[in-house]
């Protein structure tokens, strides 16, 4: 069974991988061949960065002194160092407004990708050490999820700040951390957004193109705009594969964030079914994974890496669908780019470490 578990969460890990790669070519090629030209076509880079993203997922999965925890502190403490360094000019680099990411020759990093993993696994580990009878409030398991928060509203990313705060947050649950300590979280996080809002203008806008896109279709509401456009029209079946009209321009970057629009736009609600299955496979196989774990410790990692990458999809779609505000969250597995298609087989390749740790035990 345990290998049952682990052949379906590789495999659709692969799957997922394939299919962006598939839809980077129909959805990237001519945004690609207008604006970077003198470039290689995203579809090529994205495939070059899936073979690197599976050699990185043979090494780690083999590696055992990833289920260390000493291993977790290391790089928690030099995630939060990336972090500071990404925000000294002149060594972070801006895009679209956020200074998010790292710049190594032809290559780009982006920490917070990498501190969301890091401040999962520490956490995971600490926890494994409460005893039932201690389940109380300890400040230090929130100051490990806070630092890195803070660091990245820096940049700014909120996107990054709602993923790894859910993730941490489901974390806690699972750990029986007491069920009166969510009215406050949900207080506080109230305060918390109305207050991130005040201070950035943009965001109530975003808001605003939430409730009605429509009432601002060509500034602020134009991506939902343009998405709610791809989806509509595409019925069952979509237009067929190639055949989007969104990917002309209208949709910005269709490639990113809203490439499901185009997956949609292209092979339908049927096609778009496709996809969701296959990330229920992998959430269903990752915690059937966890659940067979035989360390407290194991179970809570790979509970983390699995409700993050969950929570992540159920964000992105929930944006394109207009569901949820716009937040420039990238779809796992899907959406271009090679940052993050590396730091999601690595995600991959610790919770396959964790398993074989459970195998060979």
């Amino acid at each position: 069974m345990k290998f049952t578990y682990k052949r379906l969460f590789i495999i659709s890990a692969i799957l997922l991988s394939l299919i962006g790669i598939i839809f980077i070519y129909s959805a990237g090629t001519y945004w690609s061949s207008i604006h970077y030209e003198d470039e290689l076509p995203f579809y090529i880079k994205q495939s070059i960065y899936l073979i690197l993203a599976i050699v990185v997922f043979l090494t780690v999965a083999n590696m055992p002194i990833f289920t260390q925890e000493k291993t977790w502190i290391v790089l928690y403490v030099f995630s939060l160092l990336l972090l500071i360094l990404v925000l000294i000019p002149g060594i972070g680099l801006e895009r679209n407004g956020s200074q998010s990411w790292i710049g190594l020759g032809p290559l780009t990093i982006q920490p917070a990708e990498l501190v969301k993993i890091t401040t999962l696994m520490y956490l995971s580990f600490l926890l494994s050490k409460v005893r039932n009878d201690e389940r109380v409030v300890q400040i230090k398991h929130f100051l490990i999820i806070i630092i890195p928060c803070g660091l990245i509203m820096l940049q700014p990313d909120f996107g990054s700040v709602f993923i790894l705060v859910v993730a941490a947050f489901i974390l806690l649950f699972i750990a029986k951390y007491p069920i009166k300590l969510y009215v406050g979280f949900i207080v506080l996080g109230i305060v918390g957004l109305v207050a991130l809002i005040a201070s950035a203008p943009y965001r109530l806008k975003r808001i605003e193109a939430f409730i009605n896109p429509w009432a601002d279709p060509l500034v602020s509401g134009f991506q939902a705009v343009q998405s709610l456009l791809a989806i509509g029209p595409a019925g069952l079946l979509g237009h067929g594969f190639q055949e989007s009209r969104q990917k002309f321009l209208y949709l910005p970057e269709p490639q990113n964030d809203f490439i499901f629009s185009i997956i949609l736009e292209e092979i339908g609600f049927l096609g778009g079914c496709v996809v969701l299955a296959l990330f229920a496979v992998f959430i269903y196989s990752g915690c059937g994974l966890a659940i067979q774990s035989l360390k407290s410790s194991d179970f809570y990692a790979i509970s983390a890496l699995v409700g993050m990458v969950g929570f992540q999809a159920a964000l992105n779609i929930g944006v394109v669908i207009g569901l949820i505000p716009v937040t420039g969250v990238t779809l796992p597995f899907i959406s271009y780019g090679g940052t993050s298609l590396m730091i999601i087989w690595f995600v991959v390749a610790i919770i396959i470490s964790f398993a074989n740790q459970s195998d060979t035990t």
